[in-house]
């Protein structure tokens, strides 16, 4: 009986429901007066310049601690379905109407709280590059404009990151085993939590909260692709996934302009704050996120599954599910490294590497170096706005390559572009610097280019990883879009002298073409296929591997 009224609720809000309401909402509650009482440490030393280095928490920060750590844990019950429910199970339900369907008020509402829900989660990572300076200032830092610090400032970006590799596997599993919705609104609640780094007053603290808040943030962006890819019409993924993925950019334009309109007057400090309102936000907007209903048929959630259809316009037909040609296919991580899939496997790790080392390797070194060659915070903040903004218009020109030209040629053609680019910081070292309108030039490509390229990746791997592992498959190719980031991260802090523009370039610039070739070696087409079609030309490329259990 009372899984009959769960399943007459969950009917009548179309399919999203919280499995323990009171709980999920008791938690982000306790998690938002808990980031609060943060707050008054960091507004007391506005006299200070915001700085709190060398200072004792105080009772509230302590207290607050308390209850963030008590709201996690009502937080996660709140999500988490009964374990009944988890079991993969069979369903008599087809999906390909949801393909048929037209464009609704529905499908637009999800795609602009989706878009909103990766720019936050972008900015996340991309803070790490404009509060490192401020950071290393403040506590006196090995960093390219304090050589002589102790320890180097670079402890940060490689927790963040490190973090960010762990969180995108996670996360892959967690999407694939409690569902995509949970797994958003899990990472939504470490957003509010995490926003603690900008009141911790000791550097090993910022180090362990930017840790947590990078599992959050590599979790976010795999699920939200693989939720987009289950529910958005075959017709129109492809361009609409690169399109919001392609606001990585847009992250990149708002954190730039925040960086340089909010540092001067609030510290370096407030950039990480800013995680409460937003994290608040994404929660406040969760009604427009429903489940996956792919995920849901292959759980044997038929009741939930018909409300999802019915709230994106799509007629429920009865009959034999086309999921069922997934029927070897594991539920595990091994599935990816058996064939047929292993090659995809292949594309996705080589070409996110590449990325990985574009992204962090020279991106988040860009404003330190741009520093050292002369320029100030605020001016070069202000270059990556301008560099950005003029790049972000080329989004719209890639979104439609990758819909309506070929995805396969698309990722290829991006590779290539971006490695040219990087090829010119190479050649120009740190006299790129001299023009300004060169160095806008060549930092329009990696700024907005590279942006372009990980949101084409995630959205090829969410089209081309079967359901039972999609999510699993957008975990690996975000997770090893910061696999990269970690080893460059990590030679700093052994010791290596802090990367300059040319070698950074050079290194993304060699990763960046093998993964192009990579792509053209084992890509496969993905342009307004259903995903059902695509997953059946892989398998009968090759039998299904079962791996060991």
């Amino acid at each position: 009986m009372k899984s009959s009224r769960a399943a007459r609720r969950s009917c009548g809000r179309g399919g999203i429901t919280f499995h323990h309401a009171a709980p999920f909402w008791f938690g982000t509650a306790a998690i938002t007066l808990g980031v609060v009482l943060h707050l008054p440490m960091y507004l007391g030393a506005r006299d200070m310049d915001y700085r709190l280095v060398g200072m004792a928490m105080d009772g509230p920060m302590v207290a607050g601690m308390g209850l963030i750590l008590v709201g996690l844990a009502a937080t996660v019950y709140g999500l988490f379905p009964p374990s009944s429910s988890l079991r993969p199970s069979t369903s008599s339900l087809q999906v390909k109407a949801l393909d048929d369907a037209h464009l609704s008020v529905t499908h637009v509402g999800l795609l602009l709280v989706l878009a909103a829900a990766v720019t936050i989660d972008v900015m996340k990572p991309v803070t790490l590059s404009f509060v490192v300076p401020g950071m290393a200032e403040e506590y006196g830092l090995r960093s390219a404009s304090n050589p002589a610090g102790t320890v180097p400032v670079a402890y940060l970006p490689l927790a963040g990151i490190s973090g960010t590799v762990l969180g995108s596997f996670l996360w892959g599993w967690l999407g694939d085993r409690v569902g995509r919705r949970a797994s958003i609104l899990l990472a939504g609640v470490l957003f509010i939590a995490t926003s603690i780094c900008g009141s911790m007053p000791n550097f090993g603290w910022n180090v362990f909260m930017c840790f947590l808040m990078g599992l959050g943030v590599g979790g976010m962006l795999p699920i939200t692709f693989a939720l987009m890819a289950e529910v958005v019409p075959a017709r129109h993924r492809g361009w609409l996934m690169v399109l919001i993925g392609g606001d990585v950019a847009g992250a990149y334009i708002l954190t730039s302009w925040l960086a340089a309109e909010l540092t001067p007057s609030y510290g370096w400090r407030i950039l990480w704050l800013l995680g409460l309102p937003t994290g608040v936000l994404l929660l406040a907007l969760n009604r427009w996120i429903p489940e996956s209903p792919r995920f849901l048929i292959q759980h044997g959630r038929d009741a939930d599954a018909r409300a999802v259809l019915r709230r994106y316009g799509a007629t429920v037909v009865q009959g034999g599910s086309e999921l069922g040609i997934e029927e070897g296919v594991r539920d595990g991580w091994l599935q990816l490294l058996a064939r047929p899939f292993r090659g995809l496997t292949a594309v996705v790790g080589l070409f996110g590497l590449g990325v990985g080392l574009v992204t962090f390797g020279f991106q988040l070194w860009i404003p330190s170096n741009l520093q050292r060659l002369g320029f100030d915070e605020v001016t070069s903040a202000t270059i990556l706005r301008d560099a950005a903004l003029l790049g972000f218009p080329v989004t719209f020109l890639i979104a439609w390559l990758y819909g309506f030209w070929s995805s396969k040629k698309t990722m290829i053609l991006l590779g290539l572009v971006t490695a040219v680019a990087l090829a010119g910081f190479v050649v120009l070292g740190d006299r790129v610097a001299d023009h300004r309108g060169q160095l806008y030039a060549l930092l329009v490509t990696p700024i907005t280019g590279i942006s372009s390229i990980l949101a084409v990746l995630v959205a090829y791997a969410a089209e081309t990883f079967p359901t039972r592992v999609r999510s699993r498959g957008t975990g690996l190719a975000a997770g090893a879009s910061k696999l990269g980031g970690v080893a460059v991260i990590a030679l700093v802090v052994a010791g290596a002298t802090p990367p300059s523009i040319s070698t950074t370039a050079l290194i993304g610039a060699i990763p960046i073409a093998l993964g192009a070739v990579a792509v053209g070696v084992f890509g496969i087409e993905t342009r307004r296929r259903r995903l059902e079609d695509i997953t059946a030309e892989e398998l009968s490329m090759a039998p299904v591997s079962v791996p060991p259990s």
